[in-house]
């Protein structure tokens, strides 16, 4: 076996599941020095939310080749075949004889034809990369994390591009997509679909160009990427550049050892090489029926028959090529998309919908009573349906809305338990329902004990849902509740006040140390890093030891993050109450540092936008405000209505009472962002009936507490906790609420999804009426947090770093603000 990617790796595991071990001895040749993996998650390598080590990464450790019989020479790229010789000489001349060939070399990526983009020796210039293997991957964040302020520009707008954007933009760069065609995922997407997504992905933070083809790789004398130029005599700035501007096939060792190619290595509907009678080829370089497939889905296809016709298990086994169908996540954002994707006949029957506020787009293509296209983004839940009816296993419904939409009377069959055993519930890794079927009833007892047996949910992640629907059928209400549902961090086996306790225990204070004590086998996961750092600071406040890479951009310098790179300034202004020495100030920093957007937040705040990194401590140093935390997890603002001092409705001092409690909670670190209002009357002006906590006087001078209250993405009104008769009892008890909050939640959930999880009725038994005696522990908590209270902008004179407040040029232009 030639190659040891996902389809030779999968082809040998199909070959030993057929008893392939007692026919064959298995040798594969892999140019990585890895064992296999899954190379659908290096987007999330890129984006830090695993590492390149997690099992979810690795799908055949080395350790599985010696349990299974099969030799790996690992990191030895296979140069030369020779068919009549029957065998293969490796780089390191290392010779391989074989009796039968898989050539299973996958795909490249293409790089355009540019100036700039190669050193003079053919490889790769510094700066410019790939996006297809752990090496690529790794580069790209090792000179991501080497300084702060790179620019990075993808050039190609398809799913390998947007997701690359989505890793650095991730990683705090500034980023920017070129695409030559007229929209994003044109291979994918109509114009209409396409430009919902731009919509999407600009909202992200990541700057878009398309109908705009990259000519060269600009360098400065050192060899350094300075920028990159197009066909219309612009540039864009650039200190990286990753180019996913499609594949080919990796066809070069077939092509020289005298196999037929053309786009691909060509293979019969048994996967054997054209004119060869013990030379197979399977994956992403074969060329079947003239068909080249890129997916894996028909990788898998090709795997099972190629299996089957060597070990002689189905000798009817026939490849017949696969249709068109994917599911897939691009930046976060569902995607199902399956045969043509617009009308191609004036007869051809077209239902459209679009919502690019939400980033949901859906259609459906009908030709003479039968589907021949479907795209759904943002919302894929009737991909089932839609599968099952494009494949022909399921009628086409006579009302075509009743396949984009659920319609009142007009039941779909879409449920886990009606759909066919041959049903791709995982396309990244093959997994049919039969397959989870098979694995409950082969004894696994937990939702992730499948997921683990059989991948499914380990690709792009699109397909949970419906995997866990149909285990949960499956299992006919049987299944284990999953232990590690609770853990704090997926990498150690401890809930979050189990893992507080320890932490206080032990005495730990750096998030190295947590791994260190409590991970499995001590590996640290990019993804717990953040909500450890979170947790150590929530435990020991400014004593914790801040391990700069545990920390996300923002809290780094913090600052807001920007698109174009530069931060935005939200100095602290106490229940939204200003003086005219402070507006005279921010005034005066606006104009010194050419600050292009001066802003009224809706905290009732001034948010100065577009200041460089390199000001950052100039500025604060000028404002002498205190910051406003407008950038963290941590509690932000008190929204504050005129309240009793001036207005004639108002009951209460909400202005008294927004600045004292802003000035108890400021800066808090917090699993979410905290937003809090005082209201003076129950004409609620300041909103406090939507926030995380809010109060509203009464009258007489009694308040009413509000919590867990949306209006953002979510809408909830808070659940009144308690009425209590003084401010001083809010300040009580919204402390004990907090610290609370602070200790129990997952990391970023917010109260208006916590307060629901854990209910009303128990905060009020355990904040209100103390039930299990916690009050008193919860207020010298969070005593001791306010104490150790530390205004973060002050680290101007000290920073933590050499890199800390380096500059962060080139920056994008923003746009100019309108006058008005």
């Amino acid at each position: 076996m030639v190659g040891n990617g996902m389809a030779g790796a999968r082809t040998v595991e199909e070959i030993l599941a057929r008893g392939g071990r007692e026919m064959f001895d298995i040798t594969m040749i892999g140019d990585e020095p890895y064992g296999n993996y899954n190379r659908i998650m290096l987007s999330h390598v890129l984006a830090g939310e695993t590492t390149a080590d997690d099992d979810d990464i690795v799908l055949n450790p080395m350790s599985w080749y010696r349990e299974n019989g099969v030799t790996l020479h690992a990191g030895d790229r296979a140069v030369t075949l020779d068919r009549f010789a029957k065998s293969i000489t490796c780089e390191s001349e290392r010779v391989v004889e074989y009796d039968i060939l898989v050539v299973a070399t996958g795909s490249n990526t293409f790089f355009p034809n540019m100036d700039g983009l190669r050193e003079s020796d053919g490889r790769l210039g510094r700066g410019v990369f790939g996006f297809r293997t752990i090496a690529d991957t790794n580069g790209m964040l090792q000179m991501a994390q080497s300084r702060d302020g790179v620019t990075a520009v993808v050039i190609g707008g398809g799913l390998l591009g947007l997701e690359a954007a989505y890793g650095l933009r991730t990683q705090g760069l500034t980023v920017n997509v070129v695409h030559s065609p007229g929209h994003l995922m044109n291979q994918q997407l109509d114009e209409r679909g396409g430009q919902v997504l731009r919509a999407k992905i600009e909202a992200l933070g990541v700057g878009v160009h398309t109908a705009v083809r990259t000519t060269a790789v600009l360098r400065d004398d050192a060899g350094n990427v300075t920028a990159v130029a197009f066909n219309d005599g612009t540039s864009l700035p650039a200190d990286m550049v990753v180019v996913t501007a499609g594949i080919r096939p990796n066809a070069e060792l077939a092509r020289a050892g005298g196999l037929v190619v053309e786009r691909g290595i060509v293979v019969d509907d048994q996967m054997r090489c054209e004119d060869e009678g013990s030379v197979y080829a399977v994956g992403e370089c074969a060329q079947h029926r003239g068909e080249l497939y890129g997916l894996v889905a028909p990788v898998w296809e090709q795997a099972v028959v190629l299996a089957e016709h060597l070990t002689g298990s189905n000798p009817a086994a026939a490849y017949q090529g696969s249709s068109s169908t994917t599911k897939l996540k691009v930046a976060g954002l569902d995607v199902a998309a399956m045969g043509v994707k617009s009308p191609e006949l004036d007869t051809d029957e077209f239902i459209q919908f679009y919502d690019s506020r939400t980033g949901v787009y859906k259609n459906v293509v009908v030709r003479d009573g039968r589907l021949i296209g479907a795209t759904l983004m943002g919302e894929i839940g009737k991909a089932a349906l839609l599968t099952q009816v494009f494949d022909g296993k399921a009628e086409l419904p006579e009302d075509r809305l009743s396949l984009l939409f659920d319609l009142a009377g007009s039941p779909d069959g879409t449920s886990a338990a009606d759909l066919p055993d041959d049903t791709q519930v995982c396309n990244c890794n093959g997994v049919t329902k039969g397959d989870l079927v098979a694995c409950v009833h082969g004894g696994a007892q937990t939702l992730t004990e499948v997921c683990a047996k059989t991948r499914a949910g380990k690709g792009c992640g699109s397909c949970k849902g419906l995997v866990a629907d149909v285990v949960a059928a499956a299992a006919g209400g049987e299944l284990k509740a999953d232990p590690a549902a609770n853990w704090y961090v997926p990498c150690i086996p401890m809930t979050k006040s189990e893992l507080i306790e320890e932490v206080r225990a032990r005495d730990i204070r750096s998030v190295s140390q947590v791994f260190a004590e409590f991970a499995t086998d001590g590996r640290e996961e990019a993804t717990a890093k953040m909500p450890l750092a979170s947790l150590l600071r929530v435990v020991w406040g400014p004593d914790w030891v801040d391990e700069r890479g545990a920390l996300f951009i923002n809290d780094r310098v913090h600052a807001n993050i920007q698109r174009d790179g530069t931060f935005s300034v939200v100095p602290q202004m106490k229940g939204g109450v200003t003086t005219p020495d402070q507006l005279r100030r921010i005034a005066d920093v606006a104009d010194r540092y050419a600050v292009p957007l001066v802003k009224v937040t809706g905290g009732q705040r001034i948010d100065l936008l577009g200041i460089r990194k390199e000001d950052l401590p100039r500025v604060w140093g000028d404002l002498d405000m205190p910051s406003g935390y407008a950038y963290g997890k941590s509690m932000r603002t008190v929204k504050t209505c005129v309240g009793s001092d001036f207005c004639r409705f108002g009951l209460g001092d909400s202005t008294s009472l927004g600045i004292a409690l802003e000035e108890r909670f400021q800066g808090l670190e917090t699993p979410a962002k905290l937003k809090l209002a005082v209201a003076g009357c129950p004409r609620n002006c300041s909103e406090a009936l939507c926030k995380d906590l809010g109060v509203v006087a009464v009258g007489d001078g009694r308040w009413e507490i509000y919590v867990g209250g949306a209006a953002g993405a979510h809408i909830r009104k808070g659940d009144l906790l308690a009425t209590v008769d003084s401010g001083e009892a809010v300040i009580a008890l919204a402390g004990r609420f907090i610290q609370h909050y602070r200790e129990d939640a997952k990391w970023l959930e917010r109260t208006y999804d916590w307060v629901p999880r854990v209910g009303l009725e128990r905060l009020q038994a355990l904040l209100v009426r103390d039930e299990e005696d916690v009050v008193a522990g919860l207020d010298e908590r969070m005593a001791a947090s306010v104490a150790g209270y530390r205004d973060p902008w002050k680290e101007r004179t000290a920073p933590k770093s050499p890199a800390q407040f380096a500059p962060s040029l080139p920056l994008l232009p923003l746009p100019q603000v309108p006058v008005r």
